[in-house]
């Protein structure tokens, strides 16, 4: 097994625990801008993405302070405010958004790979989690024509 860059894999989980932490401001925002008669399914959809990007943020704290000089950030990763809110720019955004998050665990993991199992292993699972996100928000966007952008 190679060394583990301490440095560089502590650099990477904050800036995931700060995306993470972008993820749950921008998904509280968007559970209250949605309107119309699906408000309430996609409402539910976007609050269980604000909770499971603090639980993200949360478990990457840990293992930030499980590290030796780890400490996690007190930023917050920086949000872009469209004003568009659409149902379909929502989900746009939303898939944006796990797609940056996407290439983040993707980077993670290349530092990790054959230096620490752990961090491997767990970098993997997100990195499914995320892709996961990704297919569930482009299932969501098929319906909508070009005529409704």
């Amino acid at each position: 097994m190679k060394e583990l860059d301490l440095k560089q894999t502590i650099g990477l989980l904050n800036a995931i625990m700060e995306f993470e932490l972008a993820g749950v401001v921008r998904y509280t925002h968007y559970s209250l801008m949605v309107t119309g008669p699906n408000r309430i399914p996609i409402v539910d959809f976007l609050k269980a993405q604000a909770s499971e990007s603090l639980l993200h943020a949360q478990q990457v704290g840990e293992i930030i302070t499980g590290l030796d000089d780890g400490h996690p950030s007190l930023k917050i990763a920086p949000i872009e405010e469209s004003y568009r809110h659409s149902i379909r720019d929502i989900l746009a955004e939303s898939l944006t958004h796990e797609k940056k998050a996407l290439d983040l665990y993707k980077s993670l993991l290349d530092v990790v790979k054959d230096a620490s199992v752990y961090l491997e292993e767990f970098t993997r699972t997100m990195i499914s989690n995320e892709e996961m996100h990704t297919l569930e928000l482009r299932k969501m966007l098929r319906d909508f024509s070009v005529a409704d952008v």
